[in-house]
């Protein structure tokens, strides 16, 4: 992605930006020579996107208030593109929950909700008094919020439901939000090794072009929804998944 002449730098955070989409999306802004800084819970994962995009980076858990709190004076000051990326299914990093353990149900739902929802609200809301006037959020959702998956689907619903709100809120400023809900997406940590090729192989079949995304073509739908093109876009769910859900 080349700068055009003149076009002045942008400040931009990524959340969950040390791996998978975040980091793809992360280079992108890189490259277009904006001022990145990507975030998230693991700072040697951190550490080492950031000298390899030549960007920065500030190590916080984003699904913890305090901890949040705690990061603001790292942040940046003024944002112009906010990317709220940090989430995943939690259920494929634990263990089945028996049936009948009505305690493991609400754990496991609450770890998909902190995960995915709170880790979105947070950062948000701790930064929307230093986003600039026209500014952008994107959010990274799922295909799952309308097909289904348990509590990590229900979590990325709650995300969808949320935003509309936000843009609402944030018109005023000129600012957009919008969600990017990819379908089956490789080259990433989310699957965490629980996936056979046989189960990706089902899923893919769904998609009219029958193959997964790359994280590469999720930035690149972020990268737009940045853009001044969209500006008239807001309160939308994008989906990137080759067909595999339509409108219907």
């Amino acid at each position: 992605m080349r700068v055009m002449p003149g076009t002045p730098s942008r400040t931009v955070v990524v959340t969950g930006g040390g791996t998978g989409i975040g980091a793809a999306t992360a280079a992108l802004f890189a490259e277009a020579g904006d001022d990145v800084v990507i975030t998230g819970r693991r700072e040697d994962v951190l550490s080492r996107t950031a000298k390899e995009l030549g960007v920065r980076y500030v190590a916080f858990d984003a699904a913890d208030p305090g901890s949040v709190r705690g990061a603001l004076t790292e942040l940046p000051t003024a944002v112009d593109v906010l990317v709220t990326n940090a989430g995943g299914n939690t259920d494929r990093q634990r263990p089945p929950v028996e049936a009948g353990d009505l305690d493991g149900v609400a754990a496991a739902w609450r770890a998909n909700f902190d995960a995915n929802v709170l880790t979105t609200v947070l950062i948000t809301e701790a930064l929307t008094p230093r986003l600039a006037d026209g500014a952008r959020v994107v959010t990274i959702g799922s295909i799952a919020a309308k097909q289904g998956s348990g509590s990590y689907g229900a979590a990325k619903a709650a995300v969808e439901a949320w935003n509309v709100d936000l843009a609402r809120k944030l018109a005023g400023r000129g600012i957009s939000a919008n969600v990017v809900a990819p379908g089956v997406t490789l080259d990433t940590e989310f699957f965490q090794g629980t996936v056979t090729e046989e189960w990706v192989a089902a899923r893919v079949s769904a998609a009219f072009d029958k193959r997964a995304a790359t994280p590469a073509e999720i930035a690149g739908t972020v990268f737009f929804l940045a853009s001044a093109a969209s500006s008239h876009i807001t309160g939308q769910v994008v989906h990137v998944n080759g067909g595999a859900y339509t409108a219907r």
